[in-house]
């Protein structure tokens, strides 16, 4: 009897097509969002790998012991929350953040190895039985001078994509659910409404299929009867419209939300279509490369960029249709760039997504880095040679004569305290950086600062033959300081002050009131002078302007001076030019 009635056949044939296509839909959408979710999770672990075999390679190519690698494993691992595995070129497990690294099996024959070894990149997921769950493994090879040197993989848990794909199918199944009991209202109010004169009902289904709502929205709904079935449906449609409209203006809000998330993006985005022509660009991108939406949007991706490599690629990705990466230096600009080329597939054939990430930041930290392993050695090598020269010395009979013997441990004392000199500079210096140095803030006025810091220098200036001058005026207010740090900053300035002068020059120290909350110091000398070159990395740790500026002391003053500066909320610079003196500058805010 059900199925004879025309309003139960249109209303279950209506919610079972409903139901089949939700099904459908929930199916390939949550198949959909997986993939694109481990595919990120693959380019993401695939970056972070690259990163962890570029900070590994220089241990490899030195030899270092395993247990100095598995020891930057654990620090690398503790930064980027991942597990990391650094295996050698023959399969044998050299460092693991996770495990005990000696008491692996050989990885040699790990599929995401064999894949790394023959394509470059290796990727595969399995189930860990140390973790618990199912790991996506990737990896990649370490070269060294162009040689195999092992491989860097890394790890992540599968179970929050498992999660987030549970968390959307429990989302679709409530959502099919609510529509479901919607439809099924829908589909018996459809059935069972009335019928209206067709002419005036098509006239106006005729304009809202049109898109002409204007009408609708002075009067508020369609005129409807309410005695029959056509009125019914009429009432039907006026829902409809209503629902379209509100959908319509979240539909824009959603564009505007996604539109300003595209235009914030730190990273820069340009998508290029089959012809080589660019269709969007974001704000990020346009800072990069000096653009505008006008000069770069339907123009060719040659013509806008100028970047022969970036051509390259865009070719590269539409010849091969896979995701295509490179590295590049943008000039004058003086930024070094990811750039990564993927295909955007169905949603627009033919064209292909053009991300830039700006690692300039990254690379500068990476050229710190090397610098600082570079002039630490240098610092402590001539010590050691010289060490090393007097034992042996020692050893060979020199103890047997014993004024020699006495001249000899004398001068051992002396490379002792340098080296104690470096490594009590480095451990203040880490101290200070990582705030373990408690500063005591007290109000002290800048005269008694800068005469402390005179008086403990004076001596040393005198036997150097030079002239110290003060200079500060008389209603000086007190600063906001700990005194003892602050005639640090000061003594170190003036040491150096003392060092580079000639005997027979003048050294400045003064302060005074910059109207602007803070107070100014400056130590002036007349010595020899720093390059313009020199200047921008003189507060570098170790770092050394050459020359003049080459000889004697650990390179470590100036960067303390400038983190206990940074730490009183000041900030400090250089002036100087070759031959005519510096000037070192530094600013205290003022007692409140």
């Amino acid at each position: 009897m059900m199925f004879k009635s025309i309003r139960w056949r249109i209303a279950i044939s209506y919610i079972a097509l409903f139901l089949l296509a939700m099904i459908g839909l929930g199916y390939y959408f949550t198949g959909f969002v997986r993939d694109i979710y481990l595919g990120q999770l693959r380019q993401e672990l695939f970056r972070e790998a690259e990163l962890v075999a570029a900070s590994i390679s220089p241990a490899l190519s030195e030899q270092a012991p395993a247990a100095e690698i598995n020891e930057q494993v654990n620090l690398l691992a503790g930064e980027i929350d991942l597990r990391i595995t650094i295996i050698d070129a023959s399969g044998i497990v050299l460092g693991e953040s996770d495990e005990d690294f000696t008491s692996m099996d050989n990885h040699l024959d790990r599929p995401e190895v064999v894949q790394a070894r023959e394509t470059g990149i290796g990727y595969s997921i399995r189930y860990s039985h140390t973790v618990g769950d199912f790991l996506l493994y990737a990896a990649v090879p370490i070269r060294v001078d162009q040689e195999l040197a092992g491989y860097a993989r890394v790890a992540q848990a599968t179970s929050q994509v498992n999660q987030s794909i549970t968390n959307l199918q429990r989302t679709l199944l409530v959502t099919t659910g609510i529509v479901t009991l919607v439809a099924i209202a829908l589909a018996m109010w459809i059935a069972n409404i009335s019928l209206k004169p067709l002419r005036e009902l098509t006239q106006e289904a005729i304009r809202i299929s049109s898109g002409e709502f204007q009408h609708i929205r002075k009067s508020g709904s369609l005129m409807a009867s309410a005695s029959d079935e056509i009125g019914q449906l009429t009432r039907a449609l006026n829902k409809m419209i209503s629902t379209t409209q509100d959908h319509i203006q979240e539909l824009t809000a959603e564009r505007s939300k996604m539109s300003a998330v595209f235009e914030e993006m730190t990273d820069g985005i340009v998508i290029v279509d089959v012809e080589g022509n660019i269709q969007l660009t974001n704000r990020a991108v346009e800072s990069m490369f000096g653009l505008s939406p006008e000069n770069s949007t339907g123009n060719s991706l040659a013509s806008v960029l100028r970047h022969y490599e970036i051509v390259e690629l865009w070719q590269r990705c539409v010849e091969q249709q896979v995701m295509q990466s490179a590295n590049l230096e943008v000039q004058p600009q003086q930024l070094y760039l990811q750039v990564s080329a993927t295909t955007l597939g169905k949603s627009l054939p033919g064209s292909v997504l053009l991300v830039f990430q700006n690692l300039t930041r990254l690379r500068r930290l990476e050229t710190i880095r090397q610098d600082f392993i570079s002039n630490i050695s240098h610092e402590l090598r001539t010590p050691l040679a010289s060490l090393k020269a007097l034992t042996e010395t020692l050893q060979e009979g020199a103890l047997e004569d014993p004024p020699a013997a006495r001249r000899f441990l004398e001068q051992i004392e002396t490379e002792v305290d340098t080296i104690n000199l470096v490594v009590s500079e480095l451990l203040e210096l880490s101290k200070i950086e990582s705030g373990r140095v408690p500063l005591k803030f007290t109000g002290s006025q800048p005269q008694d600062l800068i005469h402390a810091a005179v008086e403990r220098l004076r001596l040393q200036a005198e036997r150097a033959q030079l002239t110290i001058n003060i200079s500060y005026p008389e209603d000086l207010p007190e600063v906001l300081v700990d005194p003892p740090r602050l005639e640090q900053v000061l003594v170190n300035l003036l040491h150096n002050a003392i060092k580079f002068t000639e005997p027979g020059g003048e050294i400045e120290i003064s302060v005074r009131d910059n109207e602007q909350t803070q107070v100014e110091f400056s130590v002036r000398d007349s010595g020899v002078g720093i390059a313009v070159d020199d200047l921008p990395r003189i507060f570098e740790r170790f770092y050394k302007a050459d020359r003049a500026r080459s000889g004697g002391g650990t390179g470590l003053g100036l960067a303390i001076a400038s983190h206990l500066v940074e730490a009183h909320g000041g900030v400090i610079w250089a002036e100087s030019e070759l031959g005519k003196g510096s000037t070192f500058i530094f600013t205290i805010p003022i007692k409140d």
